[in-house]
């Protein structure tokens, strides 16, 4: 899930110029006054840029990183705090909500039942969702013969979403509710007609993977988390703190989840109900390095091994709006290198650079100054470059 407009954080990476102009040039400074990779350790300098960032942002509250390198080679980091009120210093590997990124997970989850034979991204919704779901769309002008599940994929489903100004007053105003899927779907169904025809026009809507969850579930026959969990071989991959929160048992061995926070009610993410972000277009926990694991295995065919299928996530989606997005996740250009991302409400952020084969994650707990990740990547980047010379 993420706020309308969709995340700054995207913004400033297509930007030329960033807005934290001061930032750019302290980081720049450092790096360029760094003795060479051979001389000092790359963890060294990586820590340095999150250092740096966080003295220049202490209102970012805590900051977490993960880089697996082309190598395989994983470093990880934190800086600040994990707890506002407690004071209690953020540690290294310790998980958050990643609201949206969890996007990415439902998208591979569909790709992988195309690659399975058991769907097509290309056949309509209505071959699939339940009787329930067809029936409340239907009930508000959608046509569910035309719309397709790739579609749903690259929200150009012309379906209206839940989330507006409203649902964040009405979350603000009952934070401890226990949301229900139907209902979601329900307040989508009532915000407004259709948008436009499907396929005409890009519109970002949690909606879109909420309907595909319940599609999981129709030709799986298990809950949407379980058969997320079995299609992207999490168990293999070892992807062993990543769950959907309280659909699913925390990791034994997991540290408690990290505090987040966004300014603007204010929010502290453990006095929400999970439920408001919870059923595909958010809802899984997960440490800095597991999502940038899963990124990197995921473009690196480890979990889709059909290259014609994969490549169909980061292949440009015609519509009459421009959009980077494709799907579940944008395709961007950063440091002139092609880069697959997508962000979470939460300000996180994940990216993976198939010219480098690096994934790099980065958390930023407090949401509003989550613009500082893209000088935190662009730095990181250039150090990744600075090892391969």
């Amino acid at each position: 899930m993420n706020t309308k407009p969709i995340g700054p954080f995207l913004f400033s990476f297509a930007s030329a110029c960033s807005r934290q102009c001061m930032l750019v040039a302290l980081i720049s400074v450092c790096l360029l006054a760094a003795p060479p990779l051979h001389a000092q350790k790359i963890n060294d300098q990586l820590a340095h840029i999150i250092d740096t960032t966080f003295s220049a942002h202490p209102a970012a509250t805590g900051i977490m990183a993960c880089v697996i390198s082309g190598d395989g080679k994983a470093w990880t980091y934190a800086a600040g705090l994990s707890d506002k009120a407690l004071k209690t210093r953020l540690a290294v590997g310790q998980p958050g909500l990643i609201a949206s990124n969890t996007k990415t997970y439902i998208a591979a989850a569909i790709l992988r039942l195309n690659e399975q034979k058991k769907l097509n991204i290309s056949d309509t919704i209505g071959k699939y969702l339940p009787a329930g779901a067809l029936q409340k769309l239907a009930s508000n002008g959608y046509e569910t013969g035309n719309i397709s599940i790739r579609h749903l994929l690259s929200h150009t489903s012309g379906i209206d979403d839940y989330v507006d100004d409203a649902y964040f007053d009405t979350v603000n105003a009952h934070p401890h509710r226990k949301w229900t899927r139907s209902e979601q779907v329900d307040r989508a169904v009532k915000t407004g007609k259709p948008l436009a025809p499907p396929g005409d026009t890009f519109r970002y809507a949690d909606v879109n993977y909420l309907l595909l969850t319940e599609i999981i579930e129709q030709v799986t026959g298990k809950p949407f988390y379980e058969a997320v969990r079995t299609l992207l071989s999490y168990k293999k991959l070892k992807l062993n703190t990543t769950w959907f929160t309280t659909l699913e048992a925390t990791p034994l061995h997991a540290l408690a989840l990290a505090h987040q926070y966004w300014n603007k009610y204010p929010w502290d993410s453990y006095n929400l109900d999970p439920s408001w972000d919870l059923f595909g277009g958010g809802g899984i926990a997960a440490t800095p390095a597991d999502l940038a694991l899963f990124f990197k295995d995921l473009f690196e065919g480890k979990i889709i091994k059909d290259t014609g299928i994969l490549s169909k996530m980061y292949a440009n989606v015609p519509c009459k709006t421009k959009t980077n997005y494709c799907l579940g996740l944008r395709k961007l250009t950063i440091s002139g290198l092609t880069a697959y991302y997508h962000g979470g409400f939460w300000g996180t952020d994940a990216i993976y650079f198939p010219e480098l084969k690096t994934a790099i994650c980065i958390v930023v707990l407090e949401k509003s100054e989550r613009d500082i990740s893209a000088d935190i990547c662009r730095a990181i980047v250039d150090v990744v470059r600075r090892t391969k010379q």
